[in-house]
């Protein structure tokens, strides 16, 4: 056997063996190899050789191709560990397309893996393609280049043939991920949630969601409704008794008085903003969204669905979203269009004079929900506002200790500072509830305002000393000229929110 084989199929061994040992660094951590069916161990086999193979071609050195594969394995893995630590969830086959968002919007992404980290891989990555072009010749200059290159060709087309061989047998997954994870080990598992990818969403997953009235309301009963997603809200004084009362104010007194209010389950923790989004707008259940429920996006954007926007603009509403972020950001401005929102106003519409710590304040968005309202085109308006000053990272804040103290009863424990700084930023969102109700108060029309939050705050350190919370957010459905009447206060799930608001309106107007 000449040098270049040999050298070819001790590397494409030793990556089959690295990548079952960095398996074990996965939290939650994968079963034994051994312990999985015949069909996932394959799946793991073929895929491993199939990168590696594909890097051999690319490179030319199979050494360094081992280092490559297995380097960008580890990647998967931190990512996945830090994910897991922040979002209770692994990382999933979807989550790819955010290596280009974190390129796009490194603010949202690279403070949670660590700037430092970053910067290190960054550069030990850079050092190492140079290391590897330089220490290890050429495999295609050698002599044996032909059967070097036969062997390779051979090695990649056989793995190819036995992962398509395999993924027809590879076990369904869950659509729990952690256990999922567990069961099939990191290649199957990303390659199960991909296949499920392909499957289109069913478009009648919520035929009942948002029925057309049998006879429709007058446009001048109609009331204006503002409904805000208020990013990381959650009422954290139940979790953390110290918080004092007065920081929702207005919160609590309009959830007093507001025709429905509750505890929110939203399907996200820490993140994935879209999911709950979706599941109000759209009143999707995830099992309706099946393998999309983890960025339903993808497929919205490319086909319509019943959902609150468009039901309100066939009454005759005027419908706009409001979020000082990049329109582009969750393919918002492909998706939009198709839930039949007539404008979008995002981040383009505000100025640094807006900002209240690293993102556009509350009170900024409540001045615009005030121009929409001023701006009288003698029909409803449709308000959806995302918020974006409580989202994080509250790390990369400085709490200020005058700031705690106004709002927690005795001494900040050390190491709660994102807690600090994120009451801080709730008691602008409170502010905001009382400039929004002000505005509907005094509108032309009677006026809706419905809240909620779409998923809990990151503070990790807080919640390893303190506990985490439930999981569970907030909402309320408030409206100006309600009266007397029975007040719902209960718990409801994501995908019954925006149905409800919908109904409700169809049934007081």
């Amino acid at each position: 056997m000449s040098a270049g084989i040999a050298h070819t199929l001790g590397a494409a061994l030793t990556t089959l063996l690295l990548t079952s040992l960095f398996e074990l660094l996965l939290k939650p951590r994968p079963r034994p190899l051994w312990q999985r069916p015949a069909a996932v161990i394959g799946v793991h086999a073929a895929t491993t050789l199939l990168h590696f193979t594909l890097w051999l071609l690319i490179v030319q050195r199979p050494w360094f191709a081992v280092v490559i594969a297995g380097s960008l394995q580890m990647v998967i893995v931190q990512v996945n560990n830090t994910k897991s630590a922040s979002l209770r969830e692994p990382f999933l086959c979807q989550d790819f397309e955010y290596f280009v968002d974190a390129v796009k919007h490194p603010r949202l992404y690279i403070p949670f893996f660590g700037i430092g980290l970053t910067i290190a891989a960054s550069s030990a990555g850079a050092l190492a393609i140079a290391a590897g072009f330089w220490l290890e010749p050429s495999l295609f200059a050698r002599p044996d280049a032909p059967w070097s290159l036969f062997i390779t060709l051979a090695l990649s087309a056989a793995s190819a043939i036995f992962l398509w061989l395999c993924l027809s047998r590879l076990p369904a997954c869950t659509l729990e991920p952690n256990r999922d994870l567990v069961e099939l080990g990191l290649y199957p598992y990303l390659w199960a949630y991909g296949r499920l990818l392909r499957q289109p969403l069913a478009a009648g997953g919520n035929a009942a969601a948002f029925p057309e009235p049998a006879t429709p309301p007058a446009s001048n009963t109609l009331p204006h409704l503002v409904l805000v997603q208020s990013e990381s809200f959650f009422d954290p004084r139940t979790w953390y008794p110290s918080v004092r009362t007065e920081i929702l104010r207005e919160y609590d007194a309009l959830g007093d008085e507001a025709l429905a209010a509750g505890r929110l389950k939203v399907p996200a923790w820490g993140a994935n903003t879209v999911r709950t989004e979706c599941a109000v707008l759209t009143g999707l259940t995830p099992e309706a969204l099946g393998g999309h429920r983890f960025n339903p996006y993808h497929q919205l954007a490319r086909m319509p669905v019943r959902n609150l926007a468009g039901a309100l603009k066939a009454l005759g509403y005027r419908t706009v979203c409001v979020h000082p972020y990049p329109a582009s950001f969750y393919l918002r401005d492909r998706v939009y269009p198709q839930l039949g929102f007539d404008d979008f106003i995002d981040i383009t519409a505000f100025d640094e004079a807006d900002r209240d710590g690293q993102y556009t304040g509350d009170l900024a968005l409540a001045e615009k929900v005030r121009e929409l309202l001023a701006a009288d085109a003698g029909q409803p308006l449709f308000v959806f506002v995302i918020s974006m000053e409580n989202h994080g990272p509250l790390h990369l804040e400085t709490s200020d200790a005058r700031v705690a103290a106004d709002w927690i009863e005795g001494e900040l424990p050390a190491g709660y500072s994102d807690l600090a700084v994120y009451l801080r930023h709730l008691n602008n969102c409170d502010k905001m509830l009382a400039r929004l109700r002000e505005l509907l108060t005094t509108a032309d029309r009677p006026g809706m305002l419905a809240f909620y939050g779409d998923h809990v705050p990151i503070m990790p350190g807080v919640y390893a000393d303190h506990g985490e919370p439930d999981g569970l957010t907030n909402y309320f459905i408030w409206q100006t000229d309600a009266g007397p009447s029975d007040k719902m206060r209960m718990t409801l799930s994501a995908d019954k929110l925006g149905t409800t608001i919908y109904q409700t309106i169809i049934e007081r107007t």
